[in-house]
């Protein structure tokens, strides 16, 4: 019985032990491409994009280096795009945004109209409230931005999309399907196991794109997955594709929940006590 006690005692040493080798190694994974400024860099055919009439130059952005015009151009487009989507809750989720878009771990891609469109003028005669000198020293017009995180889900590093946002002359033109699947490509060059992202039940036409359009499924860890009781008040799903076996099994396999209810609970218990700090739903 003695030499059983210590035989669980070693056994539990060493899977503590691998937990956390585990651990430092995902966290190793997440600085290294956390501390990368440009990942279109590795990327080159994307960083141009000019189909269905328009044509736009992309460029990488870090949230604590915006300058103030940026910082207004992404308010306002957000204020367009999503007040109506989040209804009533928009004041609210307003200021969580702005905090959000500045943090140190905000990772952005910029749109810019590039200077030799001359195929669709509505595109070309945007306000010269939203053109802001780019990184060569130019004055493309901004027509939209992409913000990303490397974070960690359910053990998993994954890429977060915080905000996917196109001016309305740049959608329906395929654009938007592009960036995710350049999002994707630097999703699996930094060993990410998953793209996700969250989206408002009443944005009809934003949840079609991802579910239909790019195959993201409603993962683990969104709320109508983890009860559909706390899910039917919630007004949003969380999103995911994911790369590989460990991280299909763990976001979105829901045979898993259905033999063990715990999994997936503790990343939730986390996104509500975060969401309730910041005043979200």
């Amino acid at each position: 019985m003695e030499a059983k006690r210590l035989l669980s005692g070693k056994e539990k040493k060493i899977k503590r032990k691998e937990v956390l080798e585990k651990k430092k190694a995902i966290d190793e994974i997440i600085k290294k491409a956390s501390s990368v400024k440009d990942h279109l860099v590795s990327f080159p055919p994307f960083c141009h994009y000019e189909r269905n009439g328009i044509s736009v130059c992309l460029e990488s952005g870090l949230g604590d280096q915006l300058a103030p015009p940026v910082k207004k151009y992404i308010q306002n487009l957000l204020k367009v795009n999503m007040e109506g989507p989040y209804g009533p809750e928009w004041q609210m989720e307003e200021k969580v945004k702005r905090r959000e878009m500045v943090s140190p771990e905000a990772h952005y891609i910029f749109v810019r109209q590039s200077t030799n469109t001359t195929s669709n003028d509505n595109f070309s005669t945007k306000s010269e409230e939203t053109t802001y000198p780019g990184q060569t020293g130019d004055r493309n017009h901004l027509v939209g931005f992409v913000h990303y995180r490397f974070i960690v889900e359910e053990d998993i590093p994954v890429v977060y999309v915080y905000e996917l946002q196109l001016e309305t002359c740049t959608q329906r033109k395929g654009l938007g399907k592009f960036l995710m699947q350049l999002i994707e490509l630097i999703a699996r060059k930094n060993h990410m196991g998953a793209v996700m992202l969250t989206v408002q039940k009443a944005n009809v036409l934003a949840m079609n794109f991802y579910t239909t359009k790019l195959r993201y499924i409603i993962s683990n860890i969104s709320p109508s997955r983890v009860d559909p009781l706390i899910g039917a008040e919630k007004s949003y799903e969380i999103l995911c594709k994911t790369f590989d076996s460990e991280a299909r099994a763990k976001l979105e396999t829901l045979y898993l929940r259905q033999m063990n209810p715990t999994v997936g609970i503790k990343s939730y218990a986390w996104n509500i006590l975060v969401r309730s700090q910041k005043g979200q739903p």
